[in-house]
């Protein structure tokens, strides 16, 4: 590793079907218009989500109807904690009324949305001091865009006083903020612009100069074109869907200044990189300041449905990718919203079911009104961005082949394999942001398609009592110190050796920093569409005891069912099938489950320390579904191999995978039975995936032109052009 690496922007990333070991360093070019995933099979069955795009507005009515409740007479929303109007919750409000109403929907709730319209528009009227909590810059473009959707609804003389209103110098209501709120500026000045509000020219100066002067150094230092709010230290994955995607709605909407073009190929090859940060469930990733919340997966939800459309006539499998995306974000919150009947249908701020007033995993600024405003009105326009019928294609986080690094300042990575996914820290957060410690060291997220992400767990935990991830931990003056525990302590240096949708191979090596002493731990991962293969080895000193955590979500605001046995330890919510497993694969392992729980944004997480007798502590993390097999079977099956392992979910034989329903890798053939007789052969070598149902190939994909004969048929195979065999 060359000295200074850290020091570096770091881009890992392999394009799915090459063959080359990956090396760190390895950028993706600026002119490159993303990054994108090749292959188009899923290693197992996939069916499109086929979510009407009226069910957005489902979604959209119940939040307003729950909004009502807590409007007073002037109109304003008020915080159901805060007893008072907080940000900007009455003009999202209005907004969202406002779109239901252009559907045809809930006309009883158009006068509470022509209430807030008014109380907000005076707000506006009376400048920066007069808006609650002087949030100026997120008023401008939800009461723009209601002032012409409300036009049919009201008066003549009440829409020309709103519109009267709206003229107000935009320097004599905003805050001024350089960070993410910038953004909101530059969309809100270019929507008046074109409800004629502000002149043209100087909205696109406003928009020019903002651009220039601070804006585009946000995203420079990422070769991902992700946005950079700098707002905590790891960066915010959450905040940065927010920059990104009001410049992109910039565009959307038409903006042609100067810097329009470049703005355009940053925001939309950002966008593409989110696609493999997703997970394979929707959610929006773990990590910095506002992590965890609810609404942020709308943010994804909306950038997604407007590069579907942006996509559509371009490239329609990718416009596909996004859609489905953006359908997976939606179905990723209906796991928070209430039911309990004071608070039905609307939403919990942070994605667990504790009793709000706890605020767990809330940032300062976080509150039931405005969070709960932020998703009715992004939601609002997803629900008109979604403008055509686009045909649903599989995520490529439901895909996987890749492996990927951001800078040092996310300081995040990502693996996916078959829509098994997994999310790590290489760095953790040395002091508070926003009255929370949002990112511990380690692994934080494991997920999977088509399962109960949760379970994963979905992050890790970091308090002043300590944190909590999948990461090593070591005896120190008498008690377990966690390397999670050790933000300001500790890094991780990252490497990708071999990337396919069927099989990846990635290390991180955790290593104190110059300022620190401890011992050096090298975590090897093989990723496959079933599971993990964790193994880990201290690599200095000698003679320290040391172990895994294993981060067990035991309650969520719901005691969910946890069980430790000598060797696999389990979590599951009381009425579902899935499960998360982490199985010990060491012989004689022991687990210790006497540590305390810590609180995440998700819920408690019990930390389970695993020693073994040997160099090498091995952990294989397996999720499950109903009627997979049992994690005691995946251990008493699991065979460790030269050149890779096996158990009843499949088998690695060096670059090859191969499962029950999927195998592939790179090779010239493949045994699929395991009866010494290849059962698909191809006339060069290549990198290849094949679906399998009953042990039988029923579609197979390459990345090149091959001649393949499959269990004795013969194919011609052109590059990730799939050949259905059913």
């Amino acid at each position: 590793m060359p000295k200074g690496w850290w020091d570096q922007t770091i881009w890992v990333l392999t394009i799915l079907g090459c063959a080359a070991l990956l090396t760190l360093g390895l950028s993706a070019p600026r002119s490159s218009g993303g990054l994108l995933v090749r292959y188009h099979l899923t290693p197992r069955e996939w069916k499109p989500a086929g979510i009407p795009r009226e069910h957005y507005l489902d979604v959209i009515e119940g939040v307003c109807r729950f909004s009502i409740q807590h409007q007073d007479e002037d109109g304003a929303i008020i915080d159901p904690f805060l007893y008072r109007e907080h940000q900007y919750a009455t003009p999202y409000f209005a907004y969202a009324v406002a779109t239901l109403a252009s559907a045809g929907r809930a006309p009883d709730l158009l006068p509470h949305g022509i209430r807030a319209m008014e109380h907000a528009t005076r707000c506006f009227a009376g400048g920066r001091d007069a808006i609650p909590d002087q949030h100026g810059e997120f008023f401008i473009a939800p009461l723009t865009g209601a002032l012409k959707l409300y036009e049919p609804y009201v008066s003549k003389e009440r829409w020309l006083v709103w519109r009267q209103r709206m003229l107000k110098p935009s320097s004599e209501v905003i805050r001024g903020s350089l960070a993410n709120w910038q953004t909101y500026l530059m969309k809100g000045e270019w929507m008046r612009a074109q409800a004629g509000l502000v002149p043209s020219a100087e909205a696109a100066a406003t928009i020019e100069q903002a651009w220039n002067l601070h804006q585009r150094q946000r995203f420079a230092a990422d070769l991902s074109d992700l946005y950079h709010d700098r707002s905590s230290d790891p960066d915010s994955l959450s905040v940065e869907a927010v920059g990104r995607g009001n410049l992109l709605a910039l565009i959307q909407l038409g903006y042609d200044g100067p810097s329009s073009e470049e703005i355009r190929r940053v925001v939309e090859a950002g966008t593409r990189t989110t696609l493999l940060l997703q997970d394979p469930t929707g959610q929006a990733p773990a990590n910095g300041r506002t992590d965890d919340h609810v609404w942020v997966d709308i943010g994804y939800q909306l950038s997604f449905e407007v590069m579907a459309e942006r996509m559509r006539q371009k490239d329609p499998w990718l416009a596909g990718q996004f859609r489905h995306a953006a359908m997976l974000g939606f179905e990723s919150i209906s796991r928070w919203r209430r039911t309990d009947e004071a608070w039905s249908r609307s939403y919990f701020v942070t994605k667990n079911w504790f009793d709000p007033s706890l605020r767990v995993g809330y940032q300062e600024a976080s509150q039931y009104s405005n969070y709960n405003g932020s998703l009715m009105f992004h939601l609002s326009e997803a629900y008109e961005a979604r403008a055509s019928e686009i045909e649903e294609h599989p995520a490529p986080a439901e895909i996987g082949g890749y492996a990927l690094a951001t800078d040092k300042e996310f300081a995040s990575v990502f693996a996916n394999a078959g829509g098994m996914q997994m999310q790590a820290n290489l760095r953790g957060d040395a002091h508070k942001t926003a009255g929370n410690y949002w990112t511990p060291v380690g692994v934080v997220r494991f997920s999977h398609a088509g399962w109960e992400s949760r379970l994963g767990p979905s992050d890790g935990a970091l308090s002043e009592q300590g944190g909590v991830s999948f990461a090593p931990s070591f005896w120190q003056s008498g008690r377990w110190v966690r390397l999670a525990d050790l933000a300001a302590g500790y890094l991780g240096e990252w490497s990708v050796q071999f990337t396919h949708p069927a099989l990846v191979r990635c290390t991180i090596v955790y290593h104190p920093d110059s300022a620190h002493s401890g011992p050096v731990f090298e975590n090897t991962f093989v990723i496959t569409p079933d599971g993990i293969l964790s193994e880990v080895k201290k690599t200095s000193p000698e003679g320290m005891k040391w172990g895994m955590t294993w981060p067990l979500l035991e309650n969520d605001g719901r005691p969910l069912v946890v069980t430790t046995r000598p060797d696999i330890a389990t979590t599951a919510y009381q009425s579902a099938g899935d499960e998360e497993n982490f199985i010990a694969l060491n012989d004689h392992a022991n687990l210790d489950s006497s540590g305390h729980p810590l609180r995440s944004s998700y819920g408690d997480l019990l930390p389970v320390t695993v020693t073994a007798p040997d160099d090498i502590n091995r952990t294989f993390v397996y999720p499950r579904k109903a009627a997979a097999p049992s994690a005691q079977d995946v251990r008493q099956s699991f065979r460790l191999a030269a050149t890779g392992f096996q158990s009843v979910l499949g088998r690695v034989e060096g670059n090859v995978y191969i499962g029950r329903t999927v195998a592939g890798g790179e090779a010239k053939s493949i045994d699929l039975d395991g009866d010494g007789r290849p059962d698909v052969i191809f006339s060069v070598p290549c990198s290849f995936l094949l679906q399998i149902s009953r042990g039988k190939v029923i579609a197979a994909e390459v990345d090149r032109e091959v001649q393949a004969t499959i269990q004795g048929l013969s194919f011609r195979l052109l590059p990730y052009s799939p050949v259905y065999l059913r």
